[in-house]
């Protein structure tokens, strides 16, 4: 068999790392560049390389997707959060503000500490209310429940 003698002009560190991947291995850089230049074109890498790409876009796709999903759940829980508040809490004379002020630095931190107990133990809210109301479209979003049970958004 008949080779081609080619004369070829490599960045420095590429040089070096053939080098180094050559000695490892016991064999020519000649052998290495040839190697490498069949498997870069050969129609069987080309398919290895795209089918490999299609699979981690797939799989960013459903991250994103579920990224979308949990924020959903998130912006619609603080919605409804904000429209019972809003609806439910009465204004406070001034003389009970201090108090009410105390009182509300206190439930804060007893929910700081109630986060990070449920946080530590790895569980996850978002999949609780997942698990709660079964699995979801991937393609549809997350409906808006009003607090009168039909649907609305915040």
């Amino acid at each position: 068999m008949t080779r081609a003698r080619l004369n070829i002009f490599v960045e420095p560190e590429h040089a070096r790392r053939l080098e180094d991947l050559s000695l490892h291995r016991g064999v020519s850089k000649s052998s290495v560049i040839a190697a490498a230049l069949a498997s870069f074109l050969s129609p069987d890498a080309t398919d290895q390389r795209e089918a490999a790409t299609v699979k981690r876009l797939d799989r960013l796709s459903r991250q994103f997707e579920r990224l979308e999903r949990d924020q959903a759940i998130l912006i619609e829980t603080v919605a409804l959060y904000l429209r019972h508040y809003l609806t439910v809490a009465l204004p406070v004379p001034e003389q009970q503000q201090e108090a009410l002020r105390a009182q509300g630095r206190a439930r804060y931190a007893q929910f700081i500490e109630q986060l990070a107990r449920h946080v530590q133990r790895g569980r996850s809210l978002v999949r609780e209310i997942h698990e709660e109301i079964g699995p979801l479209d991937g393609d549809a979003p997350v409906a808006s429940v009003a607090p009168d049970g039909g649907e609305g958004g915040a």
